[in-house]
């Protein structure tokens, strides 16, 4: 393992600035260079905790043209964090692809707990805990119906990031192959302001969010197949 040379996943506030560790402070403040999803969210965080470290743009437009690169600054002995713009790196964010390559190249890696959308909206949803499978983004097109036949079997609770132009179309097709009477929970604008946890059955839920306009990050939680 390399002595010297180290990434650092730093998970960050999915809304409210107060939801980040002393430790997560410590490491930003401690780094050679953030990585960052965006440099503008990020340099707000940033000013917020008065850190002032280099900002890089890694994102999944240009993740896989500067992974390598990135490798071999680590290998002679540079120190990043790794932060998107909400959450946990790499959770439907970038940070997979230089993860998987600074384990290959035996440089530490090292992610600390904090902050995601997923956990607070399962335990909000009422819905069983013990199983689940996080499936993320539902593919826009190709893809996406046969994933959603396969789902309507799935017996765990299921968990979906949903943006919120696409939200209504997403119950709808839920409803289609799960059935409309399927238990679901929607989370949208977690620990901000406006925070809202609306649970009932996937009609229920597509009637809710047809009477009004959409805004913010969405968690869609999703009762599995009855045995």
């Amino acid at each position: 393992m390399n002595e010297n040379g180290k990434l650092y996943l730093v998970p960050t506030p999915i809304g409210n600035l107060e939801d980040i560790t002393l430790r997560a402070l410590n490491v930003l403040q401690s780094v050679d260079l953030i990585l960052a999803e965006d440099t503008r969210t990020s340099g707000k965080l940033l000013k917020h905790y008065k850190i002032d470290k280099p900002l890089k743009s890694y994102h999944i437009h240009n993740e896989h043209q500067t992974v390598q690169h990135l490798v071999s600054q680590l290998k002679e002995g540079a120190v990043f964090a790794l932060v998107s713009d909400a959450g946990t790196p790499a959770v439907s964010d970038p940070g997979f692809l230089l993860t998987r390559a600074c384990v290959k190249e035996n440089i530490a890696v090292e992610c600390l707990p904090g902050a995601t959308a997923f956990v607070p909206a399962l335990v909000n949803s009422g819905l069983p805990c013990d199983k689940f499978v996080f499936e993320g983004f539902l593919p826009h097109k190709k893809g996406r119906q046969t994933r959603l036949q396969l789902l309507a079997e799935e017996s765990r609770t299921m968990i979906f990031y949903e943006s919120p132009h696409r939200l209504l179309k997403t119950l709808g097709q839920l409803g289609e192959h799960f059935g409309s009477g399927r238990q679901a929970s929607v989370s949208r604008e977690l620990t901000k302001m406006y925070e809202e946890n609306v649970q009932g059955t996937l009609e229920e839920l597509t009637a809710h969010f047809s009477e009004k306009k959409i805004k913010g990050e969405i968690v869609v939680v999703v009762e599995g197949k009855s045995k």
